[in-house]
């Protein structure tokens, strides 16, 4: 004899609450995901010039710099005093080896630097071309030298990358310029997981920290006063919302919440 299939008859209505939830928790699931311009750079235009204002500037000499200052002249005798302290070198051991490290004139917390002969000088606040007009037009005033070239560069002029960059590090600029996106570049750039529209740049200035949010979704950068960074300039870049999220562990428990969600659509159908 022939079963007759039964059929169940649903009132739509009943499952509609659990439907509306389950279309709410997968689009909420998938608009986690980010979006395309958050992970790009400069979206705000295209093909256009930009000029930067403080290309020209040079970087304020700080408490705790250490300094590299040569002094030449027509006689090499005279300014050999001059240039002992670039030429000593201190011998520090470690786990790794024996590693070497030029000294230089350390700019003290007083501001000052103690340079031969002429004594303590104010360095900290000055630009270099301050301090080394200043140096000259003192040896020459004091006929220590006839016609003498100083020459000033930064030893610890070093940059900082930390966060969600491939390479976070410490890095040593010889040059003593470097851009904001540059120093990413040598960092590995902020990986897919970093927010690039809210950058971090903490900069000291006269024994103040300031911190400063830098968008790099847009163009803006390119006219920023932060664009050129100064010597230990940190640049820090956050975790997006798909990093944190990961993080925590969330994900973990999407299977159990679809599995539970399916299992109370069956229930009801199946009433």
């Amino acid at each position: 004899m022939q079963q007759k299939t039964k059929y169940i008859k649903v009132d739509k209505w009943s499952i509609r609450p659990l439907i509306i939830l389950f279309t709410i928790f997968i689009s909420a699931l998938f608009s986690s995901c980010g979006n395309v311009k958050n992970a790009t750079y400069f979206n705000s235009s295209s093909s256009m010039t930009y000029t930067n204002d403080n290309q020209g500037l040079e970087p304020i000499i700080q408490k705790n710099d250490l300094l590299s200052i040569t002094v030449s002249s027509a006689n090499p005798e005279a300014t050999e005093i001059f240039n002992l302290q670039n030429q000593v070198v201190a011998q520090s051991s470690t786990n790794a080896g024996n590693t070497t490290r030029a000294s230089g004139y350390l700019v003290g917390q007083d501001g000052y630097i103690k340079f031969p002969i002429l004594g303590d000088i104010v360095a900290a606040g000055k630009a270099k071309s301050e301090l080394r007009k200043e140096i000259t037009q003192t040896l020459i005033d004091k006929k220590l030298l006839i016609e003498p070239i100083v020459d000033i560069r930064y030893l610890n002029y070093k940059i900082s990358v930390l966060g969600e960059v491939k390479n976070p590090s410490v890095l040593i600029i010889p040059n003593e310029k470097i851009s904001l996106l540059e120093a990413l570049g040598l960092a590995g750039d902020i990986t897919i997981y970093g927010r690039r529209d809210n950058v971090t740049l903490i900069r000291e200035e006269n024994g103040i920290k300031r911190m400063r949010k830098i968008d790099l979704t847009t163009n803006a950068i390119f006219s920023s006063p932060y664009y050129y960074l100064q010597s230990n300039d940190i640049i820090y870049v956050e975790p997006n919302k798909a990093k944190v999220s990961s993080s925590t562990g969330y994900r973990d428990w999407i299977p159990v919440v679809l599995s539970a969600i399916s299992l109370g659509i069956i229930i009801v159908v199946n009433r």
